[in-house]
């Protein structure tokens, strides 16, 4: 049985005592909600992988409270520390090269010579990261593959009896997972879009080098269609802007409330009567690089 508990002193508590005995917990970020596990301990990390049934060549993304705490995991070259200093705490991962001899356990980086790091900006992760004082493989909180989180019903739905504890501080401020970037030499280079706007390179590397990768990702139940105008009969339309829809994004094609809406919205469609799900057209531009990101793979 998986117990909820609203965010508080006593759910934290809670949640830093399950971590240290080497148990995932489910936790509020800012863009989506994580299972979090110690970071440090391989069978931890493992239990991670076997509540959300991942591949265990995908690499896990590790939270850590401040930029000195990143530093002693990671080596950050002067690009990769001028974009931590100006976007942590947030929604932004670095990819940088493993410090030699860092504490983290193999299974979070799956085998790669770097790591994904994050310094989260929500008040619960960054508790329990304080609380517990060690660093947190948290990917997102939902079956491999499946719509990620952004509330504590949608944990339930996919780990209800799978892990001990979602700590519940209500939505998600932002709604999509983190942009990621690998600073490991050369032109920094864009692994994700997210929530955050960089100036990078588009990766062209055909290999899995950071969390959301994967070309099948963030898929609802049922068959979905993107850049739909009129839906057919068998269709839950989510639409944008001048397209109604069954629900909207946002009526006033807002890319924002779009983004924190997302997820949610594909949620609520995959429990619709209707066989299918499409999606109304969103502007590629800005932030709507994220959203068409997500709803491709979604697609596929």
């Amino acid at each position: 049985m998986t117990r909820v508990m609203p965010f508080s002193d006593a759910a934290i508590a809670e949640a830093a005592a399950l971590i240290r005995d080497g148990e995932p917990v489910a936790i509020a970020t800012e863009t989506v909600y994580g299972l979090a596990a110690d970071a440090t301990n391989t069978q931890a990390v493992a239990r991670i992988y076997a509540a959300k049934g991942r591949p265990s060549f995908n690499p896990l993304i590790v939270h850590v409270p401040d930029l000195a705490a990143a530093s002693a995991i990671g080596e950050f070259s002067s690009e990769a520390l001028d974009l931590a200093q100006r976007h942590w705490p947030g929604p932004l991962t670095l990819v940088v090269p493993l410090q030699p001899g860092a504490a983290v356990a193999s299974l979070v980086t799956a085998g790669l010579p770097t790591i994904a790091l994050r310094v989260p900006g929500h008040r619960a992760i960054q508790a329990l990261l304080r609380a517990t004082g060690r660093p947190l493989a948290a990917p997102s909180a939902n079956a491999s593959g499946s719509i990620s989180p952004t509330r504590a019903d949608h944990v339930l739905k996919s780990l209800e009896g799978r892990i001990p504890l979602v700590v519940d501080d209500g939505p998600t401020e932002r709604g999509l997972e983190s942009t990621i970037v690998a600073a490991t030499g050369g032109p920094i280079r864009l692994l994700r879009p997210g929530p955050i706007e960089v100036d990078a390179v588009t990766s062209q590397r055909g290999h899995l080098e950071a969390p959301g990768q994967m070309q099948s990702h963030y898929a609802p139940s049922k068959p979905l269609r993107t850049g739909v105008e009129r839906a057919a009969g068998d269709e839950f339309l989510i639409g944008f802007g001048p397209i109604t829809g069954d629900v909207s994004l946002s009526a006033s094609g807002d890319l924002v409330e779009a983004a924190v809406r997302l997820f949610d919205l594909l949620h609520f469609a995959d429990e619709s009567s209707k066989a299918r799900i499409a999606v109304a057209p969103v502007p590629a531009n800005g932030l709507g690089a994220a959203i068409n990101d997500r709803l491709r793979r979604a697609a596929r």
